[in-house]
């Protein structure tokens, strides 16, 4: 497996864990024994799933609940079933097929992702680290959830819900940082078993506990299989003590008014015209429209704007 020197389980400076190797394997077996018995039942984890759908599902789900990616997610694959499918689309047919999902320049990054694929890697997604990170778009993220979950090969899987349940388990604290920290990495390396196929396992588990008990908001201790082992649940459940965890807003914001913006374009069969796209400030509605041009995600056509044809 690729990883940086830095990252490595073996490096100096690898901070004291609070558990010990049994104890850490005790963890693993429980949490593969309820993952069995409790995985949801998402399309991506079936074993007929294709290295390009796997990795279709991972740009979906950024910052995306999977309950609103299933049907997105069997639509894309039914349309582009390969890299070179989605290569060859229009532009505009993406945008739309990407519909309200959030966040649309992840579908052109995706497509831009699946032309070097096709180009680059004979449309076969690659199952080396450092030829995944060299692709449009893939994050260290997602690159590493793209060799576990498609490959079956043993990497660092660090999303929001395996930090949560790390931090913990392991640190006694209610929230992992903001951003990942080299010393996080290191720690975590500890908790992924050395066998392939059970560093799968514990990476889909540790998520999917993170998803649905061990939640950022009133998690179900009480259900969780690895309850006797959280120090944070023995230290009595301190509250975080970092800086405030603050919500997103959305409305008024230049995020919705992209998006209003983005509807209208995908709903509609010719150009539109900025000022039929109803939103109160006018200001608003220019500089966001402009930022979409900006982006890649609309296009003029004369005075009105419609979504691009290509990439």
């Amino acid at each position: 497996m690729t990883t940086d020197a830095q990252d490595h389980p073996g490096s100096a400076g690898v901070t004291h864990r609070v558990h010990d190797e049994a104890t850490i394997a005790d963890v693993a077996a429980t949490l593969a024994a309820w993952f069995a018995g409790c995985a949801r039942d998402l399309p991506w984890r079936t074993p007929e799933t294709t290295p390009w759908g796997v990795l279709v599902s991972e740009i979906m789900l950024q910052q995306t609940p999977a309950t609103r990616v299933v049907t997105p997610w069997r639509e894309w694959l039914d349309r582009w079933p390969t890299p070179r499918d989605l290569a060859s689309a229009e532009t505009s047919d993406v945008l739309r097929a990407w519909g309200s999902l959030g966040y649309p320049r992840r579908a052109l990054r995706l497509q831009r992702c699946a032309t070097a694929i096709s180009q680059e890697h004979g449309n076969q997604v690659p199952n080396d680290e450092e030829a995944l990170l060299a692709l449009p778009g893939i994050g260290r993220y997602t690159a590493a959830a793209v060799r576990a979950f498609a490959f079956g090969r043993r990497s660092l899987v660090l999303d929001v819900n395996i930090r949560r349940v790390l931090a913990r388990i392991d640190g006694g604290r209610e929230h992992p940082a903001r951003s990942e920290t080299v010393a996080e990495r290191r720690r975590a390396w500890d908790w992924v078993p050395e066998d392939d196929r059970d560093a799968t396992t514990w990476s889909a588990a540790a998520m999917e506990l993170g998803a649905t008990v061990c939640t950022a908001r009133n998690p179900r201790c009480g259900e969780c299989p690895v309850a006797q082992y959280c120090t944070w649940l023995r230290n009595g459940r301190p509250e975080w003590e970092g800086p405030a965890r603050v919500a997103q807003t959305w409305e008024g914001t230049d995020r919705q008014c992209r998006g209003r913006i983005m509807s209208a374009l995908r709903a509609a069969t010719s150009p539109v015209a900025l000022a039929d796209v109803v939103w109160a400030d006018h200001d608003q509605r220019s500089r966001c429209a402009a930022s979409l041009v900006e982006d890649g995600l609309a296009a003029h056509v004369g005075p009105l704007l419609a979504l691009p044809k290509s990439v």
